[in-house]
């Protein structure tokens, strides 16, 4: 009997997933199962300005929930995680929910994980302080993403930034959101700027993992699934970037599972020490950084590994997003290129990089998603992807 053969892979604990327009609505019912005290914490404004939030509160009223909240406006830093767990740390929280982008799901998930520690952030991020094991246990968790990018709602990490300095992640299996609510709805309220941006990041996790030297058939499968979504729902140049509201958030949850369970590449490797020290939001790098990156490992597999399936992996998603059957693995940095000009995203000099930056930055992008691009690339080619994002 023929058999097929199937790589051994292994797979990480995800949350449990509610998908679909207007599930928001139930989201206060999710919150009762938890306890009658919750901890919110949203972005800085575009949420608590819509009518979601206005329903949430009245809602929250009629069902005699005490909560309280913290805004967070911009990405977490130690501080304002630090500062939360101690103003908090009494109130006896039994639910924290997170509803924003990814800085908004980090920091909520990095709360709930130190609420009943009381340990200061520092001590359990990798690379950073003493990097305690942590040892929990994290109040209960609910994510409820507004934007469609970092796919933080499906991960164990919550990534904490000191401006100037690092931006590095507190892991565990038992920061894992209890539940993802994902309503598409949602993303109606995101500005268009940040939309976007976002937008270029959810495709950046679905193709660094599709790629990755971790992927395996079960993530091949949802980042395929994932990069179709995302190329029926997104269109730059177009008057509205979305045509699809419910298949860009689709494409970013599965990205979110993908990157969990593949790891990431080289354009997440530069953006991690880009993002600490200038002052890029970490969706935009990431798309400044996506064609020339991409550009880059094709050409460095062609000369050091041309049987790689990463290169037919590129050739199969060219095809994807043009339509054009004869399309190979260099006609995608083209079309990755065509994006970046359409949603015209500026440069790395428009935040402050110049070009004696370049070694520093190269010299600090060693991190987990450099462990699992397609193959290693040199610091000359690093440089050089930097120098033309410049």
């Amino acid at each position: 009997m023929e058999t097929t053969l199937i790589a051994p892979f292994s797979l990480s604990t995800q949350p449990r997933i509610r998908f679909g327009p207007g599930i928001f609505k139930q989201v206060v019912s999710e919150i009762e199962t938890f306890g009658s005290r919750m901890l919110l914490v949203t972005g800085a404004g575009s949420f608590t300005g819509g009518e979601h939030y206005r329903w949430l509160q009245a809602e929250l009223e009629a069902r005699r929930i005490t909560w309280f909240r913290v805004a967070v406006g911009g990405e977490p830093t130690p501080e304002m995680v630090d500062e939360a767990v101690a103003r908090f740390g009494r109130q006896d929280i039994d639910v924290v929910v997170g509803v924003g982008g990814g800085s908004a799901l980090d920091a909520a998930k990095a709360i709930a994980g130190l609420l009943k520690t009381g340990t200061p952030v520092c001590e359990h991020l990798e690379g950073v302080g003493e990097e305690l094991p942590y040892r929990g246990p994290a109040v209960p968790f609910i994510a409820v993403p507004t934007t469609a990018g970092t796919g933080s709602e499906m991960t164990r990490n919550a990534v904490i930034t000191r401006p100037g300095r690092f931006k590095k992640s507190f892991r565990d299996e038992a920061l894992l959101a209890r539940l993802a609510l994902v309503d598409p709805e949602l993303l109606q309220s995101c500005p268009q700027p940040v939309l976007l941006a976002n937008a270029m990041d959810a495709f950046t996790q679905l193709l660094e993992a599709y790629t990755s030297t971790r992927a395996s058939r079960y993530t091949d499968a949802l980042a395929e699934d994932g990069i179709r979504a995302f190329a029926a729902g997104f269109a730059p140049g177009e008057g509205h970037p979305v045509r699809d509201y419910a298949g860009l958030s689709y494409a970013a949850m599965l990205s979110g599972i993908c990157l969990a369970q593949a790891g990431l590449g080289a354009v997440h490797g530069m953006a991690s020490p880009l993002g600490a020290c200038f002052p890029v939001p970490h969706g935009m790098v990431c798309g400044i950084l996506l064609a020339d990156t991409t550009r880059a490992n094709i050409a460095a597999l062609r000369e050091r590994i041309p049987l790689s399936p990463a290169l037919d992996k590129y050739a199969r998603v060219a095809r994807w997003l043009s339509g054009d059957d004869r399309a190979g693995a260099e006609d995608l940095a083209g079309l990755l290129q065509g994006w970046t000009r359409a949603c015209r995203l500026p440069r790395l000099a428009d935040y402050g990089m110049v070009a004696a930056d370049i070694p520093r930055m190269v010299a600090m992008s060693g991190g987990n998603s450099m462990k699992t691009n397609p193959l290693v690339l040199t610091d000359a080619e690093l440089g050089d992807i930097l120098r033309r994002c410049l």
